[in-house]
């Protein structure tokens, strides 16, 4: 056991950047308490994966005491927390104890925005948690199961039309995924439907999807999605969204299935700080990753607004992510053997996006990549950054039966599926 005497560590949130700083001040002379409201670790890169129905669950996940448990100075505690209190310098935990630290890092990371439209919520799911991604996966099944044994034409038309908003990264690569559903892996399965006539469309507020990649790689991945058949319309705001229809632009689409990959906004826990944040409820930290006023609290991953090369603050990225769970660890070691800490730099490590089958673009340094060697490079990359060799082998597997078979093994429909019939508004 821990020495009772060194400083108390906790972290609330165990994913990247939670994780990466548990794992940093492991077997160091400080007692680490890691707290989340769920039990395992999410590697949130392939959650569209399980969406689409080519993963399990359990393919992408370890339990965080699982991860952890080796570490005698790491213990995990299952609890939400509801706020920090930074005076007396505890975190409040919904029906258990509070936690009190020494020093704080906190990285519970963001969840959906609607930009206002709260009532957009039911109809356009997002995707940051395995409970949406099971329900997005169940949404896109029902689908095609409801068009099958509709006789309207209008209707059926409805069910096979899918809507993305948003075009970013996830966006693209539902909309990718959905695709080769559509065209592959279903083609047989249907007597009454054809589902490749499925239309997919991807909406855009930008002037360009995947905006923060090279415009000659937004450019490459625009035109493969129109080569698969997806209505990509960019410089489009979407106004409305209700049951079975999406308004955007001039544009009204008739469509039982939103998915909603559009906005982002803070951890609720962030304000209760009592520090300064951005509009999307993101902590403006310091140089080292501290709040203002409060170096013993250190804020990281898409929870954090730090200015990165150009002003510009830093992507919500894996990468950016775990490499700032480490510097917190570092800092707060240093702080402990009374040291000054030191600021943060992020190191680029690339970014990439799967854009279909055979088809990615990557961004390495000054290196550009598409087409099908980046689309081994984005396997390659997410193979080894998944934790456990289980879910590394399984992934593997499954990777390449789907890739000889066209197939999606994982297409469960679950939680009382079958709903009555409902016409979509004119």
């Amino acid at each position: 056991m821990a020495d009772p005497s060194n400083p108390r560590v906790v972290i609330i949130g165990g994913g990247f950047g939670g994780l990466n700083a548990a794992y940093a001040l492991a077997g160091k002379p400080v007692r680490v308490t890691v707290v989340d409201k769920r039990n395992h670790h999410l590697f949130q890169p392939l959650l569209y994966q399980v969406a689409t129905a080519s993963l399990s669950p359990g393919d992408i996940t370890q339990p965080i005491r699982h991860v952890l448990g080796p570490y005698p100075n790491v213990k995990v505690i299952l609890a939400e927390a509801e706020s920090v209190d930074t005076g007396n310098r505890r975190v409040i935990l919904r029906g258990a104890a509070a936690a009190a630290y020494d020093y704080l890092i906190v990285a519970t990371g963001v969840r959906h925005a609607y930009f206002g439209h709260e009532d957009w919520r039911p109809w356009a799911p997002g995707l940051k948690t395995l409970e949406d991604a099971l329900e997005i996966r169940k949404r896109i099944l029902l689908a095609f199961e409801m068009a099958e044994r509709e006789e309207d034409p209008a209707l059926r038309q409805a069910y096979l039309s899918f809507v993305i908003v948003g075009g970013g990264p996830t966006g693209v690569e539902l909309a990718g995924a959905l695709c080769e559903i559509a065209r592959h892996a279903l083609r047989k399965e249907f007597k009454e439907i054809d589902p490749s006539q499925a239309k997919i469309f991807l909406i855009e507020r930008a002037p360009a999807i995947l905006p923060i990649f090279h415009t000659s790689l937004s450019r490459a991945a625009t035109l493969h999605l129109r080569g698969l058949g997806v209505e990509i319309h960019v410089d489009t705001a979407v106004t409305r969204v209700a049951d079975g229809i999406v308004e955007a632009g001039a544009m009204k689409i008739r469509a039982k299935t939103v998915l909603w990959a559009a906005g982002v906004e803070a951890s609720p826990l962030a304000r209760s700080l009592g520090v300064p944040v951005d509009k999307a409820g993101r902590v403006l930290v310091g140089p080292d990753l501290s709040v203002a006023g409060r170096p013993e609290v250190f804020v990281i991953g898409d929870l954090a607004n730090l200015a990165g090369p150009g002003g510009i603050p830093l992507p919500g990225m894996a990468p950016v992510a775990i490499q700032m769970g480490r510097h917190a660890a570092v800092n707060i070691l240093r702080r402990v053997g009374d040291r000054d800490a030191m600021p943060f730099r992020f190191r680029p490590k690339g970014m990439m996006a799967a854009i279909g089958r055979n088809a990615a673009i990557a961004e390495i340094g000054g290196l550009r990549m598409t087409g099908f060697p980046a689309w081994i490079l984005w396997l390659v990359a997410h193979i080894l950054f998944l934790i456990g060799f289980r879910n590394k082998f399984i992934v593997f597997t499954e990777w390449a039966w789907a890739y000889l078979t066209f197939g999606r093994g994982v297409r469960l429909i679950t939680n009382d599926p079958i709903s009555q019939r409902q016409e979509p508004p004119a």
